[in-house]
């Protein structure tokens, strides 16, 4: 099963990743690729396993995790996809806002993951 966790914690990151450099590689321009919203979603399902995978054998990392930042960074994934998907939709005419949301919340996200987890 630790094997399997790693898998996903990997397409975690990879996702994340993903997102975060659609980001930053579309600062100048209007929109967001149509990767960050595959990366987001990436990102959030892998979550979910892990976080399913973790639930189902506290033991297996060694260590215990904070329930209440794993359910905080699953509320964020969301935001970020649901905000990736309008950026999506929208193209040329997406807010700043929806823009730079998602590359608020996926620095909180990752931030939640390195200091509460």
């Amino acid at each position: 099963m630790k094997v399997l966790f790693d898998i996903f914690l990997i397409l975690h990151f990879v996702g994340w990743a993903i997102v975060l450099g659609g980001y930053l590689t579309s600062m100048r321009k209007p929109g967001l690729p149509v990767g960050v919203f595959h990366g987001a979603a990436t990102a959030a399902v892998a979550g979910i396993v892990m976080m399913g995978i973790y639930e189902s054998n506290k033991d297996l990392l060694g260590y215990h995790l904070s329930e209440a930042a794993l359910g905080v960074k699953l509320v964020f994934a969301l935001i970020v996809a649901v905000l990736a998907f309008v950026a999506q939709r929208k193209k040329e005419q997406t807010p700043a806002w929806v823009k730079h949301g998602v590359g608020v919340l996926v620095l909180v996200n990752i931030v939640i993951a390195v200091f509460w987890l």
